[in-house]
């Protein structure tokens, strides 16, 4: 039975600590947040021990997985400080997004895991859906063909101003990680931008981008959206086909490339979601699942260094945006 310790008890808290909860391997034996009430309310309601400060917490209990729930400045502020302290403590780390809204922070996470021989994952929880895993088997096994171009909308109704790159920092580590796990490292970026009305927030994004393999993608982003409507559209096109993926978990449609017919796969079908909260389970129970099975720390899904290459993307976006130049992305060398 693994010991788990969150760090962070709002909501997002909340949600991690239940999934922790509610996998078989796993045992809740602590929360931890700076605020004395929501340490004091979430221990109560689990029935653990509740820690104010993180290092207290690691001195104290012996933990295997520490969960990183902590916002912070641009919503990853606050993440660096307890995934090294965890890290250095021996424990493997499962950290919200964004992995840091600082890249040389978010390096250094990534290197700090290795160095300790620790697992390191970040919650980049749209990509684990039945109709991401399927779509994902057309690609390896080449139903798809060869990838030619990807399509990706991710827009949500958030008023926050507390940066003018809140919305790329905190946002799209999810839309560039789902691009990233059809089509495969990004080379190149070109972004253009737009703030709505008076916002101090840069709200809308048109990025375009190259990935490595040459294949083509954009994504559209914004803050300023009906989330009533859908909030992410994915498509990935290639020499033999062409799926789209609606609302993350709703529906998976395939086109293929010789045929007037296509195949729909409704929720109903693939099974197990019946709400976003569903995706955060299903991460978290597979970040668990590859640390029982002592999985190579090169094959942890949705990783730490996921988590850095999707923040790389971002900062690429902001720079061609600031230079009005396309922008290289730079890569964490492990």
């Amino acid at each position: 039975m693994l010991r788990v310790g969150v760090v962070g008890m709002k909501g997002i808290g909340r949600t991690h600590s239940d999934a922790y909860r509610s996998h078989a391997e796993t045992e809740l034996v602590c929360v931890c947040d700076k605020v004395n009430e929501l340490a004091d309310k979430a221990a109560a309601d689990y029935s653990v021990k509740a820690y104010y400060d993180v290092a207290e917490m690691l001195k104290n209990e012996r933990l295997d997985i520490v969960g990183v729930c902590t916002g912070g400045f641009e919503n990853g502020g606050d993440h660096f400080q307890p995934t090294m302290q965890a890290l250095d403590a021996g424990c493997h780390v499962l950290c919200e997004k964004p992995l840091s809204n600082d890249l040389d922070e978010a390096r250094q996470m990534v290197l700090k895991a290795r160095e300790k021989g620790r697992y390191l994952g970040t919650n980049l929880n749209h990509r684990f859906t039945p109709q991401a895993a399927k779509a994902k088997e057309w690609v390896v096994n080449g139903d798809l063909g060869e990838p030619l171009l990807m399509n990706m909308v991710l827009w949500i109704n958030n008023p926050n101003e507390t940066s003018p790159w809140f919305h790329l920092r905190a946002l799209h580590p999810h839309s560039i990680d789902i691009m990233r796990y059809f089509c495969g490292e990004v080379a190149r970026v070109q972004a253009f931008l737009k703030k709505a009305g008076e916002r101090v927030c840069w709200s809308n994004a048109q990025i375009n981008m190259q990935f490595e393999s040459g294949a083509l993608g954009h994504l559209t982003g914004s803050y300023d959206a009906a989330p009533q409507h859908g909030i992410e559209r994915c498509e990935v096109m290639g020499t033999k086909g062409r799926f789209v993926i609606e609302n993350v978990f709703e529906e998976l449609i395939w086109f293929p490339r010789d045929s007037d017919q296509r195949v729909v796969y409704h929720t109903g079908i693939m099974g197990g979601f019946n709400s976003f909260s569903d995706t955060f389970r299903a991460r978290i129970h597979r970040f668990v699942d590859q640390v029982v099975a002592g999985a190579d720390p090169a094959e942890i899904e949705a990783s730490g260094a996921d988590g850095f290459a999707a923040q790389a993307v971002i900062e690429a976006a902001i720079k061609s945006h600031e230079t009005g130049a396309v922008a290289e992305v730079e890569r964490v060398e492990l």
